[in-house]
């Protein structure tokens, strides 16, 4: 649901026998937090905020003593279609404040709007889709994780060694429910590994969507008895769970990637040519570092139109491109955060005017070790990608070097 006024929403919430309100944001790494209110306080949310204590929230650990308020954005409203439908549940996510009102300054989820407003002040608007892997996991008698995978099918199989196959459905019908909408579903390449691609839309609504598609996998998972994994590398020789990020640039309903095709390779150059320095933003644990280089997952810092193991492709349709494909990060990510920098690192190429390197189609297995040598790596480990961000210049002169360094040293002190 969306553009609802205030009014309408209190309407709503009397005429449709909702009981509960979520407020929900997430932590540093993504994970949704919330807090249940009543509806006679849902006026005074969108008035005056929630207070809640940041100080146990990773990555809102106000040092200075401020009180930080969630404010619903009456945007984001949603049924949530796995409660119960006498006394419903509705979610919205929240913009974290401080007690005038005005933003707080490590908000990530208001970084995200303020990098949007640069976009669309340099004349253009970005829409981004996702696919995102998840393992499914049996259960022990008391309902806890076990290391035995849900199946042991693989790419694109169908029942019975696809077990997963009607638990993919009721989480595809539920995020339909939610005004969310799934392209495709199938079985992954791993024993009980599951992957959903989603229709893009605009950025901060996906970013919004990837909190709330985790949220409903998890709890259709366990409603059917099983634990979803979005863990970077939940086992140690089987691929890893990765989150490809689509994205395009448009102006109006004009697609950049073929009508400005300078526009859009200075977009890509800029994001390719920062990539050691973002990494830790997009792949903040260190199981995001086994991932990498095995099971097509990428390695170098390279780019393709066709070829499936490089970081970047540029897919190509009968000639004609609609779109590029980010394929590094994983789901662990604040996507908020996540999804800001990125577009960050493609502004900078664009003020830059920088250019592509020469693609590359080899697949990362037939590559000689003389050839990659010529190739960046992505850090190896998050040690390495730390390092990265603490000493690039693109970070440190940003206007964002403050939230970077904030992040930065949160994940430091947590890992």
């Amino acid at each position: 649901m969306s553009q609802l006024s205030v009014t309408d929403i209190i309407d709503f919430v009397q005429e449709n026998d909702v009981k509960f309100i979520r407020l929900a944001f997430c932590d540093l790494y993504g994970t949704q937090k919330n807090i249940s209110i009543m509806p006679q306080e849902l006026k005074y949310a969108f008035d005056e905020g929630v207070n809640f204590d940041s100080f146990l929230i990773l990555g809102y650990e106000e040092t200075d003593g401020q009180d930080l308020f969630l404010k619903p954005d009456p945007d984001t409203m949603h049924i949530l279609p796995w409660r119960p439908q006498s006394g419903r549940v509705i979610r919205f996510y929240c913009n974290v404040v401080l007690a005038d009102g005005s933003p707080y300054k490590y908000d990530y989820r208001n970084f995200l709007k303020n990098t949007l407003n640069q976009c669309e002040k340099m004349g253009f608007t970005t829409r981004m889709g996702l696919k995102s892997e998840f393992y499914l996991f049996k259960t022990d008698e008391n309902g806890n994780p076990t290391k035995e995978t849900f199946d042991n099918g693989g790419y694109l199989d169908v029942a019975p060694n696809d077990k997963g196959e009607n638990i993919r459905r009721e989480i595809c019908l539920t995020l339909e429910e939610m005004g969310i909408s799934p392209q495709s579903s199938h079985h992954e390449r791993g024993p009980g590994q599951n992957e959903i691609d989603f229709t893009p839309a605009d950025v901060l609504t996906t970013a919004d969507n990837l909190v709330t598609y985790k949220n409903v996998v998890e709890n259709i998972a366990a409603r059917n008895g099983v634990w979803a994994s979005f863990d970077p590398k939940p086992i140690a020789d089987a691929p890893g769970n990765g989150l490809h990020i689509k994205m395009a640039n448009y102006r109006g309903a004009v697609n950049l990637i073929n009508d400005d095709k300078e526009f859009s390779e200075n977009f890509m150059a800029g994001i390719l040519n920062r990539m050691r320095d973002i990494t830790i933003f997009l792949n903040c644990r260190k199981d995001s570092y086994d991932r990498f280089g095995m099971s097509e997952a990428p390695k170098y810092i390279t780019w393709s139109s066709q070829n499936n193991s490089r970081l970047l492709r540029v897919p190509e349709v009968n000639g004609k491109r609609n779109h590029f494909i980010l394929r590094s990060p994983d789901s662990c990510i604040n996507p908020y955060l996540a999804s800001a920098i990125i577009i960050q690192a493609g502004l900078a190429g664009v003020e830059n005017k920088e250019t592509l390197p020469p693609e590359l189609e080899v697949n990362s297995r037939f590559l000689t070790e003389d050839r990659s040598a010529y190739f960046d790596m992505l850090p190896v480990s998050i040690e390495e990608a730390i390092d990265c961000a603490e000493n690039s210049d693109f970070i440190q002169n940003s206007e964002f070097a403050d939230i970077a360094a904030r992040y930065i040293e949160t994940i430091k002190n947590t890992d």
